[in-house]
Protein backbone atom coordinates (compact mmCIF):
# COMPACT_ATOMS: atom_id res chain seq x y z
CA UNK A 1 0.00 0.00 0.00
CA UNK A 2 1.19 3.90 -1.08
CA UNK A 3 0.70 5.43 2.26
CA UNK A 4 0.29 9.45 2.23
CA UNK A 5 3.46 9.43 3.91
CA UNK A 6 5.36 8.37 0.89
CA UNK A 7 3.06 10.68 -1.76
CA UNK A 8 3.92 13.46 0.39
CA UNK A 9 7.68 11.93 -0.07
CA UNK A 10 6.97 11.98 -4.00
CA UNK A 11 5.47 15.45 -3.89
CA UNK A 12 9.29 16.40 -4.10
CA UNK A 13 10.54 14.10 -6.96
CA UNK A 14 8.24 14.60 -9.68
CA UNK A 15 9.49 14.44 -13.41
CA UNK A 16 7.91 18.08 -14.86
CA UNK A 17 10.02 17.73 -17.93
CA UNK A 18 12.97 15.95 -19.85
CA UNK A 19 15.71 16.80 -22.36
CA UNK A 20 17.55 13.56 -23.37
CA UNK A 21 17.75 15.57 -26.95
CA UNK A 22 21.89 14.90 -26.81
CA UNK A 23 21.20 10.81 -27.20
CA UNK A 24 17.88 10.55 -28.11
CA UNK A 25 17.07 13.35 -30.71
CA UNK A 26 14.89 16.34 -31.01
CA UNK A 27 12.26 16.39 -28.30
CA UNK A 28 8.52 16.39 -28.50
CA UNK A 29 6.96 17.81 -25.61
CA UNK A 30 2.92 17.10 -25.35
CA UNK A 31 0.67 17.70 -22.33
CA UNK A 32 1.77 15.04 -20.39
CA UNK A 33 4.76 13.11 -22.42
CA UNK A 34 8.13 13.97 -23.62
CA UNK A 35 8.76 12.06 -26.87
CA UNK A 36 12.43 11.54 -29.03
CA UNK A 37 12.42 9.54 -32.14
CA UNK A 38 16.02 7.36 -32.42
CA UNK A 39 16.78 4.51 -34.82
CA UNK A 40 13.50 4.23 -35.84
CA UNK A 41 12.13 4.12 -32.56
CA UNK A 42 10.20 6.55 -30.42
CA UNK A 43 11.05 6.78 -26.78
CA UNK A 44 7.95 8.07 -24.44
CA UNK A 45 8.64 9.47 -21.01
CA UNK A 46 5.42 9.69 -19.43
CA UNK A 47 6.00 12.98 -16.33
CA UNK A 48 4.06 13.94 -13.64
CA UNK A 49 2.24 16.51 -15.46
CA UNK A 50 -1.26 16.77 -14.72
CA UNK A 51 -3.42 18.62 -17.94
CA UNK A 52 -7.23 19.46 -17.65
CA UNK A 53 -9.34 22.15 -19.33
CA UNK A 54 -6.93 21.79 -22.24
CA UNK A 55 -4.23 23.30 -19.89
CA UNK A 56 -1.06 21.98 -17.79
CA UNK A 57 -1.49 22.55 -14.51
CA UNK A 58 1.35 21.08 -12.60
CA UNK A 59 2.68 17.56 -11.36
CA UNK A 60 1.31 14.79 -9.30
CA UNK A 61 3.17 12.47 -7.36
CA UNK A 62 3.87 9.36 -8.82
CA UNK A 63 1.19 9.84 -11.86
CA UNK A 64 3.71 9.11 -14.95
CA UNK A 65 4.89 5.69 -13.18
CA UNK A 66 0.96 4.80 -12.55
CA UNK A 67 -0.42 6.06 -16.22
CA UNK A 68 2.92 4.43 -17.77
CA UNK A 69 1.83 1.20 -15.37
CA UNK A 70 -1.27 1.03 -16.54
CA UNK A 71 -0.83 1.70 -20.48
CA UNK A 72 1.60 -0.88 -20.38
CA UNK A 73 -1.35 -3.44 -18.92
CA UNK A 74 -3.74 -2.14 -20.94
CA UNK A 75 -1.55 -2.61 -24.64
CA UNK A 76 -0.52 -6.54 -23.41
CA UNK A 77 -4.19 -7.28 -22.92
CA UNK A 78 -5.89 -6.23 -25.46
CA UNK A 79 -2.48 -6.56 -28.25
CA UNK A 80 -4.85 -9.75 -29.77
CA UNK A 81 -7.74 -7.87 -30.08
CA UNK A 82 -6.06 -4.13 -31.65
CA UNK A 83 -2.46 -4.21 -32.50
CA UNK A 84 -0.57 -1.75 -30.59
CA UNK A 85 2.93 0.50 -31.40
CA UNK A 86 4.84 -1.11 -27.91
CA UNK A 87 8.15 -2.37 -28.34
CA UNK A 88 8.87 -2.33 -24.94
CA UNK A 89 9.20 -0.78 -21.19
CA UNK A 90 12.43 -0.50 -20.32
CA UNK A 91 11.66 2.08 -16.95
CA UNK A 92 8.79 2.82 -14.61
CA UNK A 93 7.89 6.05 -17.04
CA UNK A 94 9.38 5.41 -20.21
CA UNK A 95 7.68 2.76 -23.29
CA UNK A 96 9.69 2.40 -26.50
CA UNK A 97 7.27 1.81 -29.20
CA UNK A 98 7.33 1.97 -32.99
CA UNK A 99 7.45 5.74 -34.06
CA UNK A 100 3.99 6.34 -36.23
CA UNK A 101 2.46 9.15 -37.79
CA UNK A 102 -0.37 10.18 -36.06
CA UNK A 103 -4.03 10.28 -36.81
CA UNK A 104 -5.58 14.07 -36.74
CA UNK A 105 -8.63 12.65 -34.44
CA UNK A 106 -9.32 11.49 -30.69
CA UNK A 107 -12.04 8.75 -30.45
CA UNK A 108 -14.17 9.13 -27.73
CA UNK A 109 -16.44 6.57 -26.05
CA UNK A 110 -18.90 7.81 -24.11
CA UNK A 111 -20.71 5.25 -21.99
CA UNK A 112 -23.12 7.80 -19.58
CA UNK A 113 -24.19 10.93 -19.54
CA UNK A 114 -21.15 12.79 -17.72
CA UNK A 115 -18.50 15.20 -17.85
CA UNK A 116 -17.71 18.73 -16.69
CA UNK A 117 -15.50 20.17 -19.42
CA UNK A 118 -16.23 22.70 -22.26
CA UNK A 119 -16.51 19.43 -25.01
CA UNK A 120 -18.56 17.31 -22.40
CA UNK A 121 -21.69 15.30 -23.23
CA UNK A 122 -23.54 16.18 -20.32
CA UNK A 123 -22.03 20.36 -20.84
CA UNK A 124 -23.84 20.23 -24.36
CA UNK A 125 -26.94 18.03 -22.70
CA UNK A 126 -27.80 20.78 -20.28
CA UNK A 127 -27.84 23.16 -22.57
CA UNK A 128 -30.23 21.44 -24.84
CA UNK A 129 -28.34 19.83 -27.29
CA UNK A 130 -30.20 16.44 -28.37
CA UNK A 131 -28.00 15.66 -31.67
CA UNK A 132 -24.31 14.99 -30.15
CA UNK A 133 -21.59 14.23 -32.63
CA UNK A 134 -24.27 12.75 -35.43
CA UNK A 135 -25.80 10.48 -32.26
CA UNK A 136 -29.41 10.75 -31.09
CA UNK A 137 -29.76 11.84 -27.05
CA UNK A 138 -32.85 11.32 -25.91
CA UNK A 139 -35.32 13.91 -23.41
CA UNK A 140 -35.52 13.85 -19.86
CA UNK A 141 -32.52 12.41 -19.01
CA UNK A 142 -30.22 12.48 -15.21
CA UNK A 143 -26.49 13.33 -15.09
CA UNK A 144 -24.72 10.31 -14.98
CA UNK A 145 -27.19 8.24 -16.57
CA UNK A 146 -26.00 5.27 -18.62
CA UNK A 147 -26.47 5.72 -22.52
CA UNK A 148 -28.67 2.77 -24.32
CA UNK A 149 -25.25 1.96 -25.69
CA UNK A 150 -21.73 3.28 -26.24
CA UNK A 151 -21.96 6.00 -28.48
CA UNK A 152 -18.43 7.77 -30.48
CA UNK A 153 -17.85 11.52 -30.23
CA UNK A 154 -15.02 12.27 -32.21
CA UNK A 155 -12.65 14.80 -31.13
CA UNK A 156 -10.44 17.04 -33.35
CA UNK A 157 -6.78 17.43 -31.67
CA UNK A 158 -6.11 20.79 -30.71
CA UNK A 159 -2.61 22.39 -30.47
CA UNK A 160 -1.88 23.04 -26.66
CA UNK A 161 -2.88 25.80 -24.73
CA UNK A 162 -6.18 25.70 -27.16
CA UNK A 163 -9.66 23.74 -26.68
CA UNK A 164 -10.48 20.35 -28.80
CA UNK A 165 -14.09 19.88 -30.44
CA UNK A 166 -16.32 17.18 -30.30
CA UNK A 167 -17.66 16.52 -34.27
CA UNK A 168 -19.51 13.85 -35.98
CA UNK A 169 -17.90 11.40 -38.69
CA UNK A 170 -19.31 13.20 -41.14
CA UNK A 171 -17.88 16.52 -40.03
CA UNK A 172 -14.15 14.87 -40.03
CA UNK A 173 -14.61 13.69 -43.37
CA UNK A 174 -15.86 17.04 -44.50
CA UNK A 175 -12.93 18.63 -43.12
CA UNK A 176 -10.28 16.12 -45.08
CA UNK A 177 -8.75 15.02 -41.90
CA UNK A 178 -8.76 11.23 -42.82
CA UNK A 179 -10.71 9.00 -45.33
CA UNK A 180 -13.73 7.37 -44.37
CA UNK A 181 -12.07 3.96 -44.81
CA UNK A 182 -9.72 5.32 -42.33
CA UNK A 183 -12.34 6.48 -39.94
CA UNK A 184 -14.36 3.25 -39.88
CA UNK A 185 -11.56 1.22 -39.07
CA UNK A 186 -10.61 3.19 -35.93
CA UNK A 187 -14.38 3.53 -35.18
CA UNK A 188 -14.18 -0.53 -35.12
CA UNK A 189 -11.41 -0.58 -32.76
CA UNK A 190 -12.47 1.56 -30.12
CA UNK A 191 -15.57 0.14 -29.74
CA UNK A 192 -13.64 -3.27 -29.71
CA UNK A 193 -11.42 -1.72 -27.18
CA UNK A 194 -14.04 0.30 -25.37
CA UNK A 195 -16.20 -3.47 -24.95
CA UNK A 196 -13.05 -5.40 -23.20
CA UNK A 197 -12.22 -2.49 -21.18
CA UNK A 198 -15.77 -2.28 -19.50
CA UNK A 199 -15.72 -6.22 -19.16
CA UNK A 200 -12.52 -6.07 -17.45
CA UNK A 201 -12.96 -3.02 -15.00
CA UNK A 202 -16.59 -4.71 -14.05
CA UNK A 203 -14.87 -7.85 -12.93
CA UNK A 204 -12.87 -5.76 -10.94
CA UNK A 205 -15.15 -3.31 -9.42
CA UNK A 206 -15.22 -0.29 -11.83
CA UNK A 207 -16.97 1.52 -14.47
CA UNK A 208 -15.13 2.37 -17.18
CA UNK A 209 -17.57 5.68 -18.41
CA UNK A 210 -15.58 6.79 -21.31
CA UNK A 211 -12.41 6.79 -22.49
CA UNK A 212 -10.46 8.41 -25.78
CA UNK A 213 -7.67 6.71 -27.93
CA UNK A 214 -5.52 7.79 -30.63
CA UNK A 215 -4.44 6.11 -33.51
CA UNK A 216 -1.05 6.10 -36.00
CA UNK A 217 -0.16 4.52 -39.05
CA UNK A 218 2.95 2.72 -38.84
CA UNK A 219 5.81 2.94 -41.16
CA UNK A 220 4.91 -0.22 -43.39
CA UNK A 221 1.25 1.55 -43.69
CA UNK A 222 -0.51 -0.48 -40.38
CA UNK A 223 -3.07 1.03 -38.27
CA UNK A 224 -2.45 0.76 -34.36
CA UNK A 225 -3.33 2.14 -31.21
CA UNK A 226 -1.11 4.41 -29.58
CA UNK A 227 -0.33 7.21 -26.83
CA UNK A 228 -2.30 5.02 -23.92
CA UNK A 229 -5.29 3.14 -23.14
CA UNK A 230 -7.64 2.90 -20.20
CA UNK A 231 -5.30 5.14 -18.21
CA UNK A 232 -7.03 7.31 -15.30
CA UNK A 233 -5.66 10.66 -17.29
CA UNK A 234 -7.77 9.04 -20.80
CA UNK A 235 -10.59 7.28 -19.44
CA UNK A 236 -13.00 7.77 -16.58
CA UNK A 237 -13.86 5.34 -13.92
CA UNK A 238 -16.29 5.12 -11.55
CA UNK A 239 -16.50 2.80 -7.92
CA UNK A 240 -19.51 0.23 -9.53
CA UNK A 241 -20.67 0.43 -5.56
CA UNK A 242 -21.16 3.96 -5.78
CA UNK A 243 -22.95 4.29 -8.52
CA UNK A 244 -26.77 3.54 -7.82
CA UNK A 245 -26.54 5.20 -4.84
CA UNK A 246 -25.29 8.25 -6.16
CA UNK A 247 -27.26 8.65 -8.98
CA UNK A 248 -30.44 8.16 -7.16
CA UNK A 249 -29.28 10.59 -4.95
CA UNK A 250 -28.29 13.16 -7.22
CA UNK A 251 -24.83 13.32 -6.39
CA UNK A 252 -21.28 12.13 -8.30
CA UNK A 253 -20.23 8.49 -8.28
CA UNK A 254 -17.20 7.84 -6.62
CA UNK A 255 -14.28 8.66 -9.23
CA UNK A 256 -10.70 7.17 -9.38
CA UNK A 257 -9.64 10.01 -12.79
CA UNK A 258 -8.59 13.37 -12.78
CA UNK A 259 -12.52 14.60 -12.88
CA UNK A 260 -11.63 14.94 -8.96
CA UNK A 261 -8.97 17.98 -9.93
CA UNK A 262 -11.37 19.27 -12.58
CA UNK A 263 -14.13 19.03 -9.78
CA UNK A 264 -12.15 20.63 -7.03
CA UNK A 265 -10.85 23.37 -10.20
CA UNK A 266 -14.28 24.28 -10.88
CA UNK A 267 -16.18 24.45 -7.05
CA UNK A 268 -13.14 25.98 -4.97
CA UNK A 269 -11.66 28.42 -7.55
CA UNK A 270 -14.09 28.79 -10.32
CA UNK A 271 -11.18 27.66 -13.21
CA UNK A 272 -12.33 25.64 -16.14
CA UNK A 273 -9.48 26.37 -18.11
CA UNK A 274 -9.37 30.45 -18.71
CA UNK A 275 -7.75 32.65 -17.08
CA UNK A 276 -4.06 32.51 -14.54
CA UNK A 277 -3.86 28.35 -13.46
CA UNK A 278 -4.73 28.27 -9.79
CA UNK A 279 -2.42 26.94 -7.05
CA UNK A 280 -3.34 23.36 -6.35
CA UNK A 281 -2.58 22.43 -2.29
CA UNK A 282 -0.10 19.38 -1.27
CA UNK A 283 -3.08 17.78 0.15
CA UNK A 284 -5.28 18.14 -3.47
CA UNK A 285 -1.91 16.17 -5.43
CA UNK A 286 -1.95 13.85 -3.08
CA UNK A 287 -5.50 12.69 -2.66
CA UNK A 288 -5.26 12.78 -6.65
CA UNK A 289 -2.40 11.02 -6.41
CA UNK A 290 -4.04 8.20 -4.14
CA UNK A 291 -7.09 7.89 -6.57
CA UNK A 292 -4.66 6.98 -9.73
CA UNK A 293 -2.61 5.11 -7.57
CA UNK A 294 -5.97 2.91 -6.32
CA UNK A 295 -7.52 3.05 -9.85
CA UNK A 296 -3.94 0.97 -11.25
CA UNK A 297 -4.13 -1.60 -8.39
CA UNK A 298 -7.91 -2.16 -9.29
CA UNK A 299 -7.33 -2.28 -12.65
CA UNK A 300 -4.43 -4.45 -12.88
CA UNK A 301 -5.07 -6.28 -9.88
CA UNK A 302 -1.80 -5.92 -8.37
CA UNK A 303 -0.24 -3.88 -5.69
CA UNK A 304 1.27 -0.69 -7.62
CA UNK A 305 4.82 -0.43 -6.19
CA UNK A 306 6.40 3.37 -6.67
CA UNK A 307 9.94 3.73 -7.49
CA UNK A 308 11.28 6.94 -5.49
CA UNK A 309 14.74 7.12 -6.63
CA UNK A 310 15.51 10.16 -9.17
CA UNK A 311 13.63 10.07 -11.99
CA UNK A 312 16.07 11.41 -14.78
CA UNK A 313 19.51 9.62 -13.36
CA UNK A 314 17.26 6.41 -13.56
CA UNK A 315 15.63 6.76 -17.00
CA UNK A 316 19.34 7.66 -18.03
CA UNK A 317 20.35 4.75 -16.59
CA UNK A 318 17.68 2.67 -18.00
CA UNK A 319 17.77 3.95 -21.64
CA UNK A 320 21.71 3.47 -21.41
CA UNK A 321 21.98 7.61 -21.71
CA UNK A 322 25.18 7.17 -19.12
Amino acid sequence: MVTKEVLAEALGKTLSETDFSSGLGPLQRGKVRDSYVAKGKRYIVTTDRISAFDRVLGTLPLKGQVLNRVAAFWFDKTSSLVSNHVLEVPDPQVMTVEDCEPLPVEMVVRAYLTGSTSTSIWTHYEKGVRMFCGNVLPDHMRKHQKLASPILTPSTKAEQGEHDLSVSREEILAMGRMSAADFDTIAQMSFALFEAGQKHCAQNGLILVDTKYEFGRTKDGRIVVIDEVHTPDSSRFWMEGSYEAALSGGKDPQGLDKEYVRTWLKSERGFSGDGPIPFIPDEIKIEAAARYIRACEQVTGEPFTPDLTEPIGRIRRNLGLG
